[in-house]
């Protein structure tokens, strides 16, 4: 079983950076696709970008395309999302979540097999 640890979460203000970091443990992720997702206050947990297994190929929501990059070492069995010109509607919860299916470029939460606790980002304005 795969356990994923999401890290770098902070307070940060509006323009600034992020880089969020998801480590996995217990078996590697090499062969998984990863994805991370968000959660605002009130708000619906939504998709914001994913990565396969290779790293060769990304897929990005709308709303963060051009700010937000995700990335992979798999060798170091992380995955990370960096964050850049930061916005006050980034707050959230950012989770990442692994998806046995490599290749996969899903939106879908259920399609994804295992997730981590969530790490807070807090954008002031």
């Amino acid at each position: 079983q795969v356990q994923l640890v999401e890290s770098g979460g902070r307070l940060v203000q509006a323009g600034g950076s992020l880089r969020l970091s998801c480590a996995a443990s217990g078996r590697t992720i090499s062969g998984y696709a990863i994805g991370w997702f968000r959660q605002a206050p009130g708000k619906e947990r939504e998709f914001v970008a994913a990565i396969t297994w290779t790293g060769r190929n990304a897929a990005y929501a709308d709303s963060v395309k051009g700010r937000f990059t995700i990335s992979r070492d798999n060798p170091k069995n992380t995955v990370y999302l960096q964050i850049d010109g930061l916005k006050p509607d980034d707050t959230s919860v950012y989770y990442c979540a692994g998806n046995s299916r490599g290749v996969s470029l899903s939106q879908r939460e259920h399609e994804y097999n295992y997730w981590g606790q969530g790490t807070q980002v807090t954008v002031s304005s």
